[in-house]
């Protein structure tokens, strides 16, 4: 499978559900790790609560690729807002740390998978046959 085809594949948009599980449920909290990253962006305590929410709704959206396509590119399109706010607050703070990284990585990650958009239902590829 070709790096289009595996980012395009409702696969990709489950595995990476199952990642923001994990982040959404470390933001609850959030647990030592995720605070310090917080701190070293400088992200204000009374926003902290948001997080596990944001990414909540990131789950659910990816999982619609399912059902609801257009919706999951909307969510990978969000996803890339979210991850290009994350850089910009890397940089402001001069964080120069594997966060950085992480979210550069994932801003091109979601920002890819939003040009490209998800594959059509397979019902309504049927049905337009």
């Amino acid at each position: 499978m070709s790096a289009a085809g595996l980012l395009g594949s409702r696969r990709t948009y489950a595995v990476l559900a199952a990642m923001e599980v994990g982040d959404a449920l470390a933001c609850i909290g959030p647990i030592a790790p995720v605070r310090k990253a917080l701190d070293d962006v400088g992200l204000p305590d009374e926003l902290r609560p948001v997080l596990p929410v944001v990414k909540g709704a990131a789950v659910v959206g990816l999982l619609s690729v399912y059902r609801f396509p257009a919706l999951a590119r909307l969510t990978t399109f969000m996803l890339t807002v979210y991850f290009t706010l994350a850089v910009g607050a890397h940089i402001r703070a001069k964080d120069w740390s594997p966060g950085l990284a992480a979210a550069s990585s994932l801003l091109a990650l979601f920002g890819t998978m939003t040009v490209q958009g998800p594959p059509p239902r397979a019902d309504a590829s049927a049905a337009r046959r």
